[in-house]
């Protein structure tokens, strides 16, 4: 992978893991087309996602402190109901994280096809929460945690979009649209970090190829994801209080449509 390569797939990273179009999926289709093997690239991998997991500390960090702050007070609280929520939410990513995982990567495969479709599935649930008009709710529930973090799992399925899942289910749910927001990006921080640390064990135990990455490349790529990352996030946010879900649910319709003819 050379520099340019980790360029584009870093930015593809950062702006795709915020925004409702599906970073596997994207980054899948960017390595198609650059001929780059990802087993090769776990390395690359763990980089990016670690850096996409910063540009979330750096925009939510106001609401971050906020949540420890009120967590050292060391009672029942709003903000320790929050960490319990983000907990609840882990749950079912979690089982599947550490259980199913490389079950699910060795029945679908990385491959095109399943990209496209799930990028249609993606476009489908954004289209719909759209339309749809529920109760609006002021706060998250605790059941309503533990479903989008079922969104969030289901979201292992390269192609459908992790942030799109856990929004458009929020907003079925008639979750807030600002707080829905800032807890769909708080929630991954916790799953990215772990799927990173899983990565790097498997990659110092020699069950993947490393690869022959320039560290160049490496920290080209970690920049890129970063800012574009930083980027998308704010950018997020103030998409999903104005409701503008439907723009994104085209494209990936479009770009489902696309990658289905390419397969």
């Amino acid at each position: 992978m050379n520099w340019f390569e980790a360029l584009i797939l870093g930015l593809i990273q950062g702006l795709t893991e915020y925004l409702p179009v599906s970073s596997s999926g994207h980054l899948a289709i960017g390595s198609a087309l650059f001929g780059v093997n990802g087993e090769e690239n776990l390395s690359f991998t763990i980089v990016v996602h670690v850096a996409t997991v910063l540009s979330t500390l750096v925009i939510l960090w106001k609401e971050i402190e906020w949540i420890f702050r009120g967590l050292f007070k060391g009672r029942m609280n709003e903000e320790t109901r929050y960490t319990i929520n983000i907990l609840i939410s882990m749950i079912p990513v979690a089982i599947v994280g550490v259980f199913f995982k490389d079950k699910v990567e060795d029945v679908f495969g990385s491959g095109l096809l399943i990209v496209g479709c799930m990028l249609l599935l993606t476009a489908l649930l954004l289209a719909f929460s759209y339309y749809y008009k529920p109760k609006q709710k002021e706060n998250i529930s605790k059941l309503d945690a533990f479903i989008i973090g079922v969104a969030q799992a289901c979201a292992v399925l390269p192609g459908l979009s992790r942030s799109g899942s856990t929004i458009a289910t929020g907003l079925l749910l008639g979750d807030n649209k600002a707080k829905l927001a800032q807890f769909s990006f708080l929630m991954v921080i916790p799953p990215i970090l772990g799927e990173a640390l899983l990565d790097g064990m498997k990659l110092m135990k020699g069950e993947t190829i490393a690869g022959d990455i320039p560290s160049l490349s490496l920290i080209i790529g970690f920049i890129a994801a970063f800012v574009s990352g930083c980027i998308a996030c704010k950018w997020m946010i103030n998409i999903v209080k104005k409701g503008k879900l439907v723009y994104f649910a085209i494209y990936c319709a479009l770009a489902g449509v696309i990658t289905l003819i390419l397969s």
